[in-house]
């Protein structure tokens, strides 16, 4: 069951997808959870393109690497989102911003999303990784208030124009894996409930579980596991570290930057902040999870190198197998 330890390439995206991949060989990754943006991977290329799909494999093959999920997060997250504005505008693509017409950037977003689906099938992988966007996020703090309705309104728009892109999915026998986050149609426990209802449980849409986004909303990450066992297709690992206990610090962040002190709570490498780590490993096995365990690095007061070097060592000598029989089977006299 020994699961490959992988590097989300998110965050390095500034970094040639070739230097990338030799600094992970070095530090000891099995393998890349590649992200569709910088020159890591255009979905478009691999799906269109026999030499860069072949020139990529090479490129792996060459440095002993893996891979086995892609992510496209940035365009997700404009699939249903609601402002669509300047900060889409950042993180879009050329051909999915378009003219920045709100309902033209959902309905491009959603085509690139069914082209990632695409892209993963001829790259050989089955799961896609990323954020979904929604139009009730605005709502979070509830007020001005809304009514009920408004809020089902919402997870209606979400599943109507996922169900589409969904079907692609199903289509070429890939997986979506929502990664439950702020600013998602589920980013807790309810709203990922309500999620899931919306699309009807279908399989092909599941969730990436990413413990830093629970603990600082208070919620047990191993539970989490537990209770949607059958839909955790993805596991990514990035830490959190509160700072909540002096009377000051707020657990929305006051809209300081990564890394301020006065801030509740930030994003740290893993195995440096509050997430209970061998629970959820444990918890991991008890659930017979045989995915990639994917480092997913994020902290404003390291050094990424040594972080992600760091880190790697850190998982593996978490994610251990669970045993091939009990331990009280010794003690038996049949």
């Amino acid at each position: 069951m020994t699961r490959p330890i992988t590097l989300f390439t998110g965050q390095w995206a500034d970094m040639p997808f070739e230097d990338l991949c030799r600094h992970a060989a070095e530090w000891g990754y099995d393998g890349l959870e590649i992200a569709c943006w910088g020159d890591h991977l255009d979905v478009h290329r691999v799906v269109e393109d026999d030499d860069y799909l072949a020139a990529k494999r090479e490129t792996l093959e060459r440095h002993g690497l893996g891979v086995w999920a892609i992510s496209n997060h940035l365009v997700g997250q404009a699939v249903c989102d609601d402002p669509i504005d300047h900060r889409h505008r950042d993180i879009l693509p050329e051909r999915v911003w378009g003219d920045g017409d709100p309902e033209g950037v959902r309905r491009r977003a959603a085509e690139e999303m069914k082209q990632t689906a695409r892209a993963a099938a001829r790259l050989g992988v089955s799961t896609v990784v990323g954020f979904t966007g929604s139009a009730i996020w605005k709502y979070v703090a509830m007020f001005p208030p809304v009514s009920d309705e408004v809020i089902r309104a919402g997870y209606r728009d979400f599943a109507d124009r996922w169900n589409p892109v969904l079907d692609v999915f199903d289509e070429v026998g890939v997986r979506f894996a929502h990664e439950v986050h702020p600013s998602e149609i589920a980013y807790d426990y309810w709203s990922t409930v309500a999620a899931l209802d919306a699309v009807g449980r279908r399989e092909a849409f599941g969730l990436n579980w990413d413990p830093s986004h629970m603990i600082w909303q208070d919620i047990d990450p191993a539970g989490f596991l537990v209770d949607f066992a059958d839909r955790i297709y993805h596991v990514d690992c990035k830490d959190t570290r509160r700072r909540v206990g002096n009377g000051r610090n707020g657990r929305l962040g006051s809209h300081l930057p990564w890394g301020d002190p006065r801030r509740g709570w930030d994003f740290v490498s893993t195995g440096h902040g509050d997430v209970p780590w061998e629970d959820c490993f444990r918890t991991l096995n008890a659930i017979g999870y045989d995915g990639p365990i994917s480092i997913e690095w994020e902290d404003a007061g390291m050094d990424r190198l040594r972080g992600a070097a760091e880190a790697v060592e850190f998982v593996r000598s978490l994610a251990f197998d669970p045993p091939s029989a009990s331990f009280d089977a010794a003690f038996s006299t049949k």
